[in-house]
């Protein structure tokens, strides 16, 4: 590594060392002078310098507006030697109702708007004053309140920190991010903050959870909802991170679905735009039309039109509200520099202890401060009191004597400032006091020098006229909280076939392999045209935004979306295109429905178990394994059955033997080869002698039929008696005629 020769310096450094150096010299400038505010004040340098700026060109609330390019080129001229643009645009920020919770800069002209906050004139033609809230941070500052440090060229001193009145740190909050760290902490109402504080001032034990009681949460400039459960908000608080979820408000009118107030920071312009993409997406094919009617009255005023009046518009809604910026997450990072002048996340009930720390110093600093002048005013005026009364003897003195002031001294016994103050008094003046005037003000400063001297030497008064002081600044700024903190449910969007129609579709599969989907329910599968050497094989009934599921001969399911298979105008397409089944395998069941639904699952060789609907979902092309098939067995068709303690399933072997049982003895199961419905001899189910043809579930007050070629048995759960036993049994014989049972039937 080569060195590096520092001009002007005797001291060679390697260039590993002088680059670490010379970087973490720079982060800290960063950290400490750049990005982070100070408990203090809860000012950056650029806005602290802004604001002192604007005080000292005597821009008060209650003067003339000035250019803001005045402004701006005091403060980088003077205090802050970066580009006038960035400095205009931090006293931007300081200017605009809906980025600050309370603005400290009153603009006249164009300081943009929400929609685009970047929108606003240049310098030279707005033009500015301090805000009265501004008081808050501007009025004790000639008071001793602050320490003082040389500008960056070291003609002018400049305020390390402004003695601030209330948690200014947390009314505006702010963002900045400097190197390795950075910090967002939001805004927060006026009167809550200082509740909180003082209850802290009053109990210094009290717990984050203690503060929350008065600190609801967040209180954003803009009258959206936040929506952040109530534990998370506390979590925030303990840690000093966490987020924060803010949703918009809306009301219908007329059907149409009106948007009142947006998310802080949130463009008008850029939700409809989003929407719009949508729309033309075809991702919102239940929104008709969108329009902007904000105006001066009502700023935002956002209008969706839905297609008809049976649109859920409450589903419509929490899909905005997950795809677009109608709800948004805020981060939170209460990152400042504290009391000791090092940047750390702090807690809520620590950053409001350091900031009392801060303002009980400053309060003491003040009153010392005024202490020092009615000490200094009272001495005065003994000299001058001590001059009224000889008066003619001291005329005479200065007259007379080339040096005056050591005569003066001696003569009276007064101190060097008594004997300034009585030669730089005019004649005039001297002659015209009264003795009463006089004694009158050293009366008035001597209880006011007790008063100050009762406050400085008592804790608990101090505490009271920190209090009494923070009290009159909520009364005089505080207002009503903008952002209400509700609970809502979590947005949803909506999914892919919750965007398509539920219209009815029939999905037919042929013996080849080739699957088609007709519109409507009123199908003749028989009907249809197949190829040559094709016949019809299975069909069901569901809806175009469902998933027609297929258990092939392996017991492996798949499933494929209904709205994507082709019409059955044509002769469809094989489903190999689709699907990559095992070798041999081919389907035997379809199945469509509610992913929510209960399906019962099974093979001939009497096992089985129910299943949701949800669990044949697969993405897979090679699908997914379901029903473990004992070896000689077959697939059942499956069918939905309802669960309730009245439900029985009925199971029917070939050879006419029949079982009936509760269903709750059957279990649910994502999965498997199930549980013995009905026993079947293995050997007997691998030569095919003997298997299950069926099991269907069945409720009193059904009917059961029984099919055994053109015959079949009629029964009611009353008749069945007989054959009512425990799940898994050798069930009992249907009566002579049904010993070759085709098919169930429950009706």
């Amino acid at each position: 590594m080569s060195d590096l020769v520092i001009p002007g310096a005797e001291e060679v450094l390697p260039l590993n060392v002088f680059t670490e150096k010379a970087y973490l010299d720079y982060s800290m400038y960063v950290i400490l002078d750049r990005a982070l505010p100070h408990i203090g004040d809860g000012l950056k340098p650029v806005q602290r310098r802004i604001v002192y700026a604007m005080s000292e060109l005597g821009l008060k609330s209650t003067a003339k507006f000035k250019k803001s390019a005045r402004t701006v080129g005091d403060v980088i001229g003077k205090f802050h030697p970066h580009g006038d643009s960035a400095a205009y645009e931090a006293m931007v920020l300081m200017a605009q109702s809906f980025s600050f919770r309370y603005p400290l800069i009153d603009g006249q002209g164009n300081w943009g708007s929400q929609d685009d906050p970047k929108s606003f004139a240049a310098m030279r033609y707005t033009e500015s004053r301090l805000t009265k809230f501004s008081e808050v941070l501007l009025s004790e500052l000639g008071q001793g309140t602050v320490d003082w440090q040389p500008n960056f060229d070291g003609t002018l001193d400049e305020p390390v920190v402004l003695p601030a009145q209330a948690p200014s740190v947390l009314l505006n909050g702010t963002t900045g991010i400097a190197v390795g760290m950075a910090t967002d902490i939001p805004p927060h109402n006026l009167r809550e903050v200082i509740d909180a504080t003082i209850l802290l001032l009053d109990k210094p034990n009290s717990s984050v959870e203690d503060l929350c009681e008065f600190i609801q949460g967040p209180d954003m400039p803009t009258d959206a909802e936040i929506v952040t459960p109530r534990e998370d908000i506390i979590s925030m608080y303990k840690t000093g991170r966490g987020s924060i979820k803010m949703r918009a408000r809306w009301e219908t009118e007329d059907g149409d679905i009106v948007v009142s107030s947006l998310p802080h920071q949130v463009s008008g312009n850029k939700i409809l735009e989003q929407i719009a993409q949508q729309m033309q997406a075809k991702k919102l094919p239940m929104v008709a039309d969108l329009r902007d009617e904000s105006d001066h009255e009502n700023p935002t005023r956002l209008v969706i039109v839905p297609r008809s009046n049976r649109i859920d518009v409450e589903g419509v809604m929490n899909h905005l509200f997950a795809t677009t910026d109608l709800e948004r997450n805020y981060r939170i990072n209460m990152n400042v520099i504290g009391i000791d002048g090092r940047p750390a996340v702090k807690p809520l009930n620590t950053m409001l202890g350091e900031w009392l720390e801060y303002r009980a110093e400053t309060v003491r600093k003040r009153l010392q401060h005024r202490l020092d002048w009615v000490n200094r005013r009272l001495h005065l005026l003994d000299g001058v009191l001590i001059a009224y009364l000889n008066l003619d003897e001291v005329i005479h003195i200065i007259r007379t004597e080339d040096k005056p002031k050591q005569v003066l001294m001696e003569r009276f016994e007064l101190s060097e400032e008594q004997a300034n103050y009585i030669l730089d008094t005019r004649l005039r003046q001297l002659a015209r006091l009264e003795e009463m005037k006089i004694r009158g003000e050293q009366e008035e400063l001597a209880v006011e020098k007790e008063k100050l001297e009762g406050l400085l030497g008592s804790e608990r008064k101090l505490k009271t006229l920190i209090k009494k002081e923070l009290k009159a600044v909520a009364k005089e700024y505080g207002d009503d909280r903008r952002s209400p903190i509700v609970t809502r449910a979590e947005s949803k969007a909506f999914s892919e076939s919750d965007l398509l129609g539920s219209d009815p579709v029939t999905v037919v599969l042929s013996d080849k392999g080739w699957i088609r989907a007709a519109k409507g329910h009123d199908i003749d599968p028989n009907g249809l045209n197949y190829k040559a050497g094709d016949s019809f094989k299975l069909f069901v009934k569901g809806k175009s935004n469902q998933s027609v599921m297929m258990i092939d001969s392996t017991g492996r399911s798949y499933s494929l979306p209904a709205h994507t298979l082709p019409s059955a105008r044509g002769q469809g397409e094989p489903i190999t295109g689709r699907l990559n089944p095992p070798s041999g395998a081919a389907i035997e069941a379809l199945i469509m429905g509610n992913d929510d639904q209960s399906v019962l699952l099974g093979s001939d060789a009497g096992y089985g178990f129910i299943a949701k609907l949800s669990d044949l979902q697969t993405k897979n092309k090679a699908g997914k394994a379901l029903l473990s098939l004992p070896a000689g067995a077959k697939v059942l068709t499956p069918r939905f059955v309802t669960i309730t303690e009245e439900t029985y399933l009925i199971a029917v072997s070939n050879e006419g033997r029949m079982l009936v049982f509760p269903i709750a003895e059957l279990p649910v199961l994502a999965r498997g080869k199930g549980n013995k419905v009905i026993s079947i001899p293995s050997a007997r189910v691998q030569s095919r002698e003997e298997f299950m043809i069926d099991v269907v579930a069945f409720v009193p007050g059904q009917s059961l039929k029984v099919w055994a070629g053109k015959r079949h048995l009629a029964m009611k759960l009353s008749d069945m008696e007989h054959y009512i036993g425990e799940r898994g049994r050798r069930g009992h014989k249907l009566p002579r005629g049904f010993q070759r049972v085709d098919r169930l039937e429950v009706v």
